[in-house]
């Protein structure tokens, strides 16, 4: 699978676009790493806990968007975009979605 932010990708000519496909996920905190993140605030720096609980968040997401894909015929994903929202206090949702489409390489 072909993935890019980009309108097209470099050396394929879209030949078909199967639509819109997205994956998503929600994510909650852990009390035991919440504990450490608030530290890690007051002290300053990178809270690592999060940043490894969204980068998870991001590759299920991923994953999820691509077999949406897959299951339309797709061979490739353009226009990739990302949103967060919160769902409640303690968990978010991480939501992917670009345009499915099918490929041809360029010779």
């Amino acid at each position: 699978m072909q993935l890019t932010t980009q309108d097209e990708l470099f050396g394929y000519e879209i030949i078909e676009t199967v639509g819109i496909v997205r994956g998503n996920t929600v994510r909650a905190r852990n009390i035991g790493k919440d504990i450490l993140a608030s530290f890690r605030n007051v002290v300053g720096g990178e809270i690592s806990e999060y940043t490894k609980l969204l980068a998870e968040a991001r590759e299920q997401a991923i994953d999820r968007m691509i077999e949406e894909a897959k299951s339309k015929g797709a061979d490739g994903i353009v226009c990739i975009r990302f949103t967060t929202s919160s769902i409640m206090q303690a968990a978010a949702e991480l939501f992917v979605f670009g345009t499915g489409v099918r490929l041809k390489k360029k010779r």
